[in-house]
Protein backbone atom coordinates (compact mmCIF):
# COMPACT_ATOMS: atom_id res chain seq x y z
CA UNK A 1 0.00 0.00 0.00
CA UNK A 2 1.35 3.43 -0.94
CA UNK A 3 2.14 5.73 1.98
CA UNK A 4 0.32 9.02 2.40
CA UNK A 5 2.21 11.97 0.98
CA UNK A 6 2.82 15.25 2.79
CA UNK A 7 2.66 18.45 0.72
CA UNK A 8 5.33 21.07 1.46
CA UNK A 9 6.17 24.42 -0.06
CA UNK A 10 9.13 26.80 -0.24
CA UNK A 11 8.38 30.53 -0.36
CA UNK A 12 11.12 32.33 -2.29
CA UNK A 13 11.52 36.00 -1.36
CA UNK A 14 13.51 39.14 -2.10
CA UNK A 15 13.54 40.75 1.32
CA UNK A 16 14.48 44.40 1.57
CA UNK A 17 15.10 47.13 4.11
CA UNK A 18 11.50 47.66 5.28
CA UNK A 19 10.22 45.11 7.78
CA UNK A 20 6.52 45.79 7.11
CA UNK A 21 6.98 45.22 3.37
CA UNK A 22 8.79 41.95 4.02
CA UNK A 23 6.01 40.76 6.33
CA UNK A 24 3.42 41.51 3.66
CA UNK A 25 5.44 39.67 1.02
CA UNK A 26 5.95 36.61 3.25
CA UNK A 27 2.28 36.51 4.21
CA UNK A 28 1.14 36.64 0.58
CA UNK A 29 3.42 33.73 -0.35
CA UNK A 30 2.34 31.64 2.65
CA UNK A 31 -1.29 32.22 1.76
CA UNK A 32 -0.57 31.09 -1.80
CA UNK A 33 1.16 27.97 -0.48
CA UNK A 34 -1.69 27.16 1.92
CA UNK A 35 -4.29 27.57 -0.81
CA UNK A 36 -2.17 25.21 -2.93
CA UNK A 37 -2.53 22.50 -0.29
CA UNK A 38 0.80 22.84 1.53
CA UNK A 39 0.74 21.60 5.11
CA UNK A 40 4.25 22.91 5.80
CA UNK A 41 5.69 26.15 4.36
CA UNK A 42 9.23 27.43 4.84
CA UNK A 43 10.43 30.97 4.15
CA UNK A 44 14.08 32.04 3.55
CA UNK A 45 16.81 33.15 5.88
CA UNK A 46 16.29 36.75 7.03
CA UNK A 47 12.62 36.82 6.15
CA UNK A 48 12.14 40.06 8.07
CA UNK A 49 15.10 42.14 6.89
CA UNK A 50 18.08 42.17 4.53
CA UNK A 51 20.27 45.23 5.05
CA UNK A 52 24.07 45.44 5.01
CA UNK A 53 23.96 48.47 7.32
CA UNK A 54 24.58 46.94 10.75
CA UNK A 55 23.33 50.00 12.65
CA UNK A 56 20.10 49.98 10.64
CA UNK A 57 19.57 46.28 11.34
CA UNK A 58 20.04 46.76 15.07
CA UNK A 59 17.61 49.69 15.07
CA UNK A 60 14.88 47.92 13.09
CA UNK A 61 14.72 44.49 14.73
CA UNK A 62 12.87 43.53 17.91
CA UNK A 63 12.89 40.99 20.69
CA UNK A 64 11.08 37.72 20.13
CA UNK A 65 8.15 38.84 22.27
CA UNK A 66 7.72 42.03 20.25
CA UNK A 67 8.70 40.88 16.76
CA UNK A 68 5.97 41.82 14.26
CA UNK A 69 6.98 39.16 11.71
CA UNK A 70 6.68 36.34 14.22
CA UNK A 71 3.37 37.72 15.49
CA UNK A 72 1.79 38.07 12.06
CA UNK A 73 3.02 34.80 10.55
CA UNK A 74 1.89 32.93 13.67
CA UNK A 75 -1.59 34.31 13.04
CA UNK A 76 -1.44 33.15 9.41
CA UNK A 77 -0.36 29.65 10.49
CA UNK A 78 -3.35 29.45 12.84
CA UNK A 79 -5.73 30.84 10.22
CA UNK A 80 -4.88 28.06 7.77
CA UNK A 81 -4.05 25.34 10.31
CA UNK A 82 -0.62 24.67 8.79
CA UNK A 83 2.99 24.58 9.92
CA UNK A 84 4.86 27.78 9.05
CA UNK A 85 8.64 27.60 9.31
CA UNK A 86 10.13 31.09 9.33
CA UNK A 87 13.55 30.38 7.85
CA UNK A 88 15.12 32.96 10.10
CA UNK A 89 14.64 36.36 11.66
CA UNK A 90 17.16 38.79 13.05
CA UNK A 91 16.14 38.90 16.73
CA UNK A 92 17.37 40.80 19.79
CA UNK A 93 18.12 38.45 22.69
CA UNK A 94 19.59 39.05 26.16
CA UNK A 95 22.86 37.58 24.88
CA UNK A 96 23.06 39.57 21.64
CA UNK A 97 21.48 39.35 18.19
CA UNK A 98 20.47 35.90 16.94
CA UNK A 99 19.83 34.63 13.41
CA UNK A 100 16.91 32.51 14.59
CA UNK A 101 14.47 30.15 12.88
CA UNK A 102 10.96 29.54 14.20
CA UNK A 103 8.69 26.58 13.50
CA UNK A 104 5.07 27.52 14.18
CA UNK A 105 2.40 24.86 14.63
CA UNK A 106 -1.12 24.82 13.18
CA UNK A 107 -2.45 26.49 16.32
CA UNK A 108 -0.11 29.46 15.93
CA UNK A 109 2.24 28.46 18.77
CA UNK A 110 6.01 28.17 18.31
CA UNK A 111 7.02 24.53 18.54
CA UNK A 112 10.77 24.87 17.81
CA UNK A 113 13.51 27.47 17.53
CA UNK A 114 16.99 27.21 16.08
CA UNK A 115 19.87 29.70 16.15
CA UNK A 116 22.25 29.50 13.19
CA UNK A 117 25.44 27.80 14.35
CA UNK A 118 27.95 28.60 11.61
CA UNK A 119 28.67 32.27 10.91
CA UNK A 120 29.30 33.38 7.33
CA UNK A 121 32.70 35.08 7.73
CA UNK A 122 34.25 34.96 4.25
CA UNK A 123 36.09 36.97 1.59
CA UNK A 124 34.97 36.08 -1.94
CA UNK A 125 36.91 36.30 -5.18
CA UNK A 126 34.73 39.11 -6.57
CA UNK A 127 35.61 41.38 -3.65
CA UNK A 128 32.55 40.65 -1.51
CA UNK A 129 33.40 40.41 2.17
CA UNK A 130 30.99 39.18 4.83
CA UNK A 131 31.42 39.10 8.61
CA UNK A 132 28.21 37.69 10.04
CA UNK A 133 29.82 37.27 13.44
CA UNK A 134 30.14 41.07 13.72
CA UNK A 135 26.36 41.25 14.14
CA UNK A 136 25.12 37.81 15.23
CA UNK A 137 26.10 35.44 17.99
CA UNK A 138 26.31 31.79 16.89
CA UNK A 139 23.97 29.13 18.19
CA UNK A 140 25.22 26.05 19.99
CA UNK A 141 22.38 23.51 19.75
CA UNK A 142 21.18 21.30 16.88
CA UNK A 143 17.38 21.07 16.71
CA UNK A 144 14.98 18.47 15.32
CA UNK A 145 11.21 18.57 15.77
CA UNK A 146 8.20 16.39 14.98
CA UNK A 147 5.83 18.24 12.67
CA UNK A 148 2.11 18.12 13.53
CA UNK A 149 0.32 16.11 10.89
CA UNK A 150 3.51 14.76 9.28
CA UNK A 151 4.57 11.08 9.25
CA UNK A 152 7.26 10.07 11.73
CA UNK A 153 9.80 9.57 8.93
CA UNK A 154 9.50 13.28 8.15
CA UNK A 155 10.78 14.62 11.47
CA UNK A 156 12.27 18.04 10.66
CA UNK A 157 15.94 18.92 11.15
CA UNK A 158 16.80 22.63 11.20
CA UNK A 159 19.72 24.44 9.59
CA UNK A 160 20.30 27.89 8.07
CA UNK A 161 22.26 28.84 4.93
CA UNK A 162 26.04 28.57 5.67
CA UNK A 163 25.31 25.57 7.90
CA UNK A 164 24.95 23.71 4.59
CA UNK A 165 28.74 23.48 4.29
CA UNK A 166 29.09 21.55 7.56
CA UNK A 167 27.88 17.99 6.87
CA UNK A 168 28.42 16.87 10.44
CA UNK A 169 25.39 18.91 11.50
CA UNK A 170 23.14 17.17 8.98
CA UNK A 171 24.55 13.77 9.90
CA UNK A 172 23.68 14.41 13.53
CA UNK A 173 20.16 15.51 12.61
CA UNK A 174 19.61 12.43 10.45
CA UNK A 175 20.83 10.18 13.25
CA UNK A 176 18.34 11.94 15.54
CA UNK A 177 15.58 10.75 13.22
CA UNK A 178 15.22 13.68 10.82
CA UNK A 179 14.02 12.59 7.38
CA UNK A 180 13.31 16.16 6.28
CA UNK A 181 16.13 18.72 6.43
CA UNK A 182 15.42 22.43 6.00
CA UNK A 183 18.07 24.86 4.76
CA UNK A 184 16.47 28.31 4.39
CA UNK A 185 19.11 30.55 2.85
CA UNK A 186 20.31 33.85 1.44
CA UNK A 187 23.15 32.40 -0.64
CA UNK A 188 25.21 34.92 -2.59
CA UNK A 189 24.88 34.68 -6.37
CA UNK A 190 28.59 33.81 -6.73
CA UNK A 191 28.60 30.93 -4.25
CA UNK A 192 25.17 29.76 -5.34
CA UNK A 193 26.18 29.42 -8.97
CA UNK A 194 29.18 27.35 -7.89
CA UNK A 195 27.88 25.18 -5.07
CA UNK A 196 24.15 25.46 -4.30
CA UNK A 197 22.80 22.46 -6.18
CA UNK A 198 25.65 20.08 -5.48
CA UNK A 199 25.67 20.79 -1.73
CA UNK A 200 21.90 20.43 -1.39
CA UNK A 201 21.91 17.16 -3.30
CA UNK A 202 24.92 15.91 -1.32
CA UNK A 203 23.21 16.53 2.03
CA UNK A 204 20.11 14.69 0.80
CA UNK A 205 22.14 11.73 -0.48
CA UNK A 206 24.42 11.47 2.56
CA UNK A 207 21.48 11.49 4.96
CA UNK A 208 18.86 9.67 2.89
CA UNK A 209 16.54 12.58 3.60
CA UNK A 210 14.41 15.15 1.84
CA UNK A 211 15.94 18.63 1.73
CA UNK A 212 13.81 21.77 1.46
CA UNK A 213 15.60 25.04 0.82
CA UNK A 214 13.67 28.31 0.59
CA UNK A 215 15.94 31.02 -0.73
CA UNK A 216 16.30 34.74 -1.19
CA UNK A 217 16.70 35.60 -4.87
CA UNK A 218 17.64 38.58 -7.03
CA UNK A 219 19.09 42.05 -6.45
CA UNK A 220 18.09 43.51 -3.10
CA UNK A 221 17.66 47.10 -1.92
CA UNK A 222 21.04 47.05 -0.18
CA UNK A 223 22.77 46.04 -3.44
CA UNK A 224 23.50 42.42 -2.64
CA UNK A 225 22.67 39.67 -5.14
CA UNK A 226 21.29 36.38 -3.90
CA UNK A 227 21.06 33.21 -5.95
CA UNK A 228 17.45 32.14 -5.54
CA UNK A 229 16.71 28.68 -6.99
CA UNK A 230 14.76 27.40 -3.99
CA UNK A 231 14.95 23.61 -4.08
CA UNK A 232 13.18 20.50 -2.87
CA UNK A 233 15.39 17.42 -3.18
CA UNK A 234 14.34 13.82 -2.53
CA UNK A 235 16.34 11.28 -0.45
CA UNK A 236 17.99 9.84 -3.58
CA UNK A 237 19.31 13.28 -4.53
CA UNK A 238 16.76 14.04 -7.24
CA UNK A 239 15.61 17.67 -7.51
CA UNK A 240 11.81 17.44 -7.51
CA UNK A 241 11.03 21.19 -7.48
CA UNK A 242 13.07 24.29 -8.25
CA UNK A 243 12.39 28.03 -8.48
CA UNK A 244 14.15 30.60 -10.62
CA UNK A 245 15.28 33.96 -9.26
CA UNK A 246 11.89 35.67 -8.83
CA UNK A 247 9.76 35.54 -5.66
CA UNK A 248 7.22 32.74 -5.71
CA UNK A 249 6.20 29.36 -4.33
CA UNK A 250 7.27 25.83 -5.23
CA UNK A 251 5.54 22.65 -4.04
CA UNK A 252 6.31 18.96 -3.64
CA UNK A 253 4.46 15.95 -2.25
CA UNK A 254 6.86 14.11 0.06
CA UNK A 255 6.55 10.35 0.36
CA UNK A 256 7.90 9.18 3.75
CA UNK A 257 8.50 5.71 2.34
CA UNK A 258 11.27 7.15 0.19
CA UNK A 259 13.29 8.00 3.28
CA UNK A 260 13.26 4.38 4.49
CA UNK A 261 13.87 3.16 0.94
CA UNK A 262 16.95 5.34 0.42
CA UNK A 263 18.39 4.47 3.81
CA UNK A 264 17.77 0.79 3.16
CA UNK A 265 19.48 0.83 -0.23
CA UNK A 266 22.52 2.76 1.05
CA UNK A 267 22.65 2.29 4.85
CA UNK A 268 25.38 4.89 5.38
CA UNK A 269 23.92 6.11 8.68
CA UNK A 270 23.92 2.57 10.07
CA UNK A 271 27.40 1.81 8.67
CA UNK A 272 28.97 4.96 10.12
CA UNK A 273 31.94 4.28 12.42
CA UNK A 274 34.17 6.24 14.72
CA UNK A 275 37.80 6.47 13.69
CA UNK A 276 41.12 7.77 14.99
CA UNK A 277 42.41 11.10 13.70
CA UNK A 278 46.04 11.25 12.43
CA UNK A 279 48.50 12.59 14.99
CA UNK A 280 49.82 15.52 12.95
CA UNK A 281 50.86 19.10 13.80
CA UNK A 282 47.85 21.44 13.91
CA UNK A 283 46.86 23.69 11.01
CA UNK A 284 45.51 27.24 11.10
CA UNK A 285 42.01 28.33 10.06
CA UNK A 286 43.09 28.42 6.41
CA UNK A 287 44.35 24.81 6.56
CA UNK A 288 48.05 25.76 6.54
CA UNK A 289 50.40 23.73 8.68
CA UNK A 290 52.33 25.71 11.27
CA UNK A 291 56.09 25.91 10.75
CA UNK A 292 58.01 23.50 12.95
Amino acid sequence: MASETFRVACAQMRSGRTVADNIAAAEALIREAAKGGARYVVTPEMTNLLDRDRAAVLAKIASEAEDPTLTRLSQVAAEFGIVVHIGSLAIHTPDGVANRAFVIGPDGAVIAKYDKIHMFDVDLANGESWRESNTYRPGEQAVAVDLPGAPDDLRLGLAICYDLRFPQLFRALAKAGAGLLAVPAAFTRQTGEAHWHVLMRARAIECGAYVVAAAQGGTHEDGRETYGHSLIVDPWGVVVAEAGTEPGVIFADLDPAKVAEARGRIPALRNDRLFAVPDLPPVDAAGRRAAS
